[in-house]
This record gives structure tokens, sequence and C-alpha cells, in this order.
């Protein structure tokens, strides 16, 4: 009797814990308006930065936060951070360790960030065209720049 209800403990305990029931990585999800654009994810926890082309979703550890730049020729590059926050789920399994005295399932998934979820997930940008007028003021500017090159060249 005493091992079925010890088993009963266990099962109900682990069942509780956010590392079990959820995992320690999450799916990120990227779509872009137009589709096709380049995105690089930077987290110094990974080691290196991660790329896709949208629409594309990325398999990420929960625990911490990452930048996210994303490019398309034709429109302004967009730059962005993607932070992590305890989700519904989480904090339901949180609570399932505090109530069954999991304090050891507690700490392990503080420490893992089972609890957590990206904000926002999806990301879902419409990008912004590059103007005419914008492409213009840069080459007005790269003009100013050679027409100070030369005044210096010949003192004038």
């Amino acid at each position: 009797m005493n091992k079925i209800i010890a088993g009963a403990a266990i099962m109900l305990s682990l069942s509780a814990c956010a590392t079990v029931t959820r995992g320690t990585k999450e799916a990120m999800v990227i779509e872009t308006d137009p589709i096709g654009a380049q995105v690089t994810i930077s987290n110094a926890h990974m080691g290196g930065n991660v790329t896709c082309t949208t629409p594309c979703s990325i398999e990420m550890p929960r625990k911490h936060g990452f930048a996210v730049t994303i490019e398309k020729d034709g429109y302004e590059t967009v730059e962005t951070k993607i932070i992590t926050k305890v989700e519904g789920a989480g904090s339901a399994g949180m609570a399932g360790n505090v109530l069954v005295g999991g304090l050891i399932g507690a700490g392990v998934d503080a420490a893992t960030g089972a609890m957590l979820g990206f904000s926002p997930n999806p990301l879902t940008l419409k990008m912004i065209p590059v103007t005419a007028e914008t492409e213009s003021d840069d080459m007005m500017l790269d003009g100013a720049q050679d027409d100070q090159e030369i005044d210096a060249e010949t003192g004038s």
C-alpha cells in the first residue's frame, strides 16, 4: 500500500513540473510580409547566431531572451528583442511543484527556464519598403561628402 501511495505522489509531482510538461525549449515563429526575409537571431548564451528565411520556426532554449535582425532587399531592416516571461502553463507547473511539495522540481524549473515563454511569439512583421525619398537623401549625403573632399584637396 505504501508503494502505491509513494508511486502516486511521484507521478503527481512529475506531472506538475514545467520541465517535464513543457520542456526547456520553445519553437520561436517568425513571419514577415512579404515572405523571404533573412532573419538573424543573436543570443550570447547560444554561442553564435542562428539564421533562417521567413516564414520560419526555430527551436530555442526558453531561459534567455535574444535579439532578432530581419533584412530583405528593398525594405527597412528591423531590429528587435524577444523577451522571456512566465506564461500561464509555466506558472501552473511551478504552482503544482509548490502544492505537492516539490521544491527540487521548482528549482529545476527555475534553473532551466521551463516556466518561461517568448514574448512576442509569433513575431509577425509587415516590412516597410525603402522609399525613393530615403534613397535620394542617401545619394545627396554621398554627394555632399564628395564635394567636401574636393574642397579639402583644392583648399577652396
